[in-house]
Formats: C-alpha cells, sequence, structure tokens
C-alpha cells in the first residue's frame, strides 16, 4: 500500500511563536547535535533541552523528525559557494562543485547517512544542482544528457568520500595503534612485493594530502571523460 508524499517543504514556513524559537535557530541547533553525536544522537527531546524549551514546542515547526532532517539537510547544502555558471567555464564550475560538495559531507558526516535516503528538496540544495546542471546545458550536453553528467560527477564525489568518512570513524571507534596496523598489512601482503611497496608509500605520506590529491586526480579524470563526450 502506498502512502501520500510529503515534505516539509511542501507548506509554508510558520512564523515564529512569540515565546519560543525561531526554525532557523533550532535548525542551527540541531546541526550543532548532529555534528557533535550523529544522527543517533538527534532527538527531539535533546534538541528541546539544547534550546531550554519543550520538545513539544518543536512541533510547532515540524510534523516529526524526518521533517527536521529535511531542514538541517537543506542547511548545510547552504555552505556550498557556486559560481555563476555564465561567468566561468563548465570545468570549473563542476570542479568548485565537487570539492565543496566532498569538504561539505566531510565536515558534516552524518550527511552520508541521508544521501540516497532523504530527497534533498529544499532550496539550498535545489539551488545547488541546479547550477551544476546550466553549467553542463552550456558546456553542450543537451536533453537526458544533462542529468548522465550531473550523476556521474555527484556519484564520483560520493563514491570516494563516503568510504572515506566511514573509514575515518571506524578507526575513531577502534582506536587501532597505527602501526600494529602497518605490521599487519605489511605481513598479510608480503606475497604482493608491489603491491606492499606502493602501501608502504601511502602509509608514508600525509593522510590528508593523499586524499586530496586521490580526490583531484580522480576528478580530472571525470571531467576529462565528460569533455571527450562533448567532442564525440
Amino acid at each position: 500500500m502506498t502512502k501520500q508524499f510529503s515534505s516539509v517543504w511542501l507548506r509554508e514556513a510558520r512564523p515564529a511563536k512569540s515565546t519560543g524559537r525561531s526554525r532557523d535557530e533550532i535548525v542551527r541547533a540541531a546541526v550543532e547535535l548532529l555534528d557533535a553525536d550523529g544522527l543517533d544522537g538527534l532527538s527531539m527531546r535533546r534538541l528541546g533541552a539544547k534550546l531550554s524549551a519543550g520538545a513539544t514546542s518543536l512541533y510547532w515547526y515540524v510534523a516529526n523528525k524526518d521533517e527536521l532532517l529535511e531542514l538541517v539537510y537543506d542547511e548545510v547544502w547552504g555552505e556550498m559557494r557556486l559560481p555563476d555558471p555564465t561567468e566561468t567555464t563548465w570545468r570549473a564550475t563542476a570542479s568548485v562543485f565537487a570539492h565543496s560538495m566532498r569538504r561539505l559531507i566531510l565536515r558534516h558526516p552524518w550527511t552520508t547517512r541521508l544521501i540516497g535516503r532523504l530527497p534533498a528538496l529544499g532550496p539550498n540544495a535545489l539551488g545547488a544542482a541546479d547550477t551544476l546542471r546550466r553549467s553542463f546545458h552550456l558546456a553542450g550536453f543537451e536533453g537526458l544528457e544533462i542529468d548522465y553528467a550531473n550523476t556521474t560527477l555527484t556519484s564520483f564525489v560520493f563514491g570516494i568520500t563516503i568510504p572515506e568518512v566511514a573509514w575515518t570513524q571506524a578507526m575513531a571507534e577502534t582506536a587501532y595503534h597505527e602501526d600494529s596496523m602497518r605490521e599487519a598489512v605489511a605481513l598479510l601482503a608480503a606475497d604482493y612485493p608491489d603491491l606492499a611497496s606502493r602501501m608502504n608509500e601511502v602509509h608514508s605520506a600525509d593522510t590528508d594530502a593523499v586524499r586530496e590529491m586521490a580526490f583531484s586526480f580522480g576528478l580530472g579524470a571525470v571531467l576529462d571523460g565528460l569533455a571527450a563526450r562533448l567532442i564525440t
């Protein structure tokens, strides 16, 4: 049995109560809780306590927790600062979009659990998506190719960034000793000398720098591929 789709964005935002918090204050406080404690640490009760307000008063603005998540999800997408696609090249717009999206996800790792689960229908998310769409249109992509180019770029960002977040969180939770991990990897990769050599070189480098370079390398390959599609 299907049910009617609902979204906080389908109705006008209610004005703040004279004795209550505004919706913007509630959303900012929710983002702070999520950044500190993750998705499992957010509840209407905890949010109400943080704001020194009863949890029931929050329902003046949202019908349920999912609607609150819609608001915070769009709030963080508003951190993206994208160029006007009519004033620069499509590659420059796509590159800024990709790097900005990656930084956003790394700043707010809880978003990885909402990607693909919660529709991004707020004005910030839709505005960013439209900017990227227009840049691909100006580049020469047409029809569904614009959507395919969009999907290709965002899939690359999600595909390389979400595992990075998951690994970082796993390492924080397990607190493995770094030297013991390297010794284990060296032992298990002993039969693959070339691979072991590459692992040693990567492990000896700055992790954040390696990840940033890997992202830039992959992004360049994706953009080169899209550029080739325009030529053929």
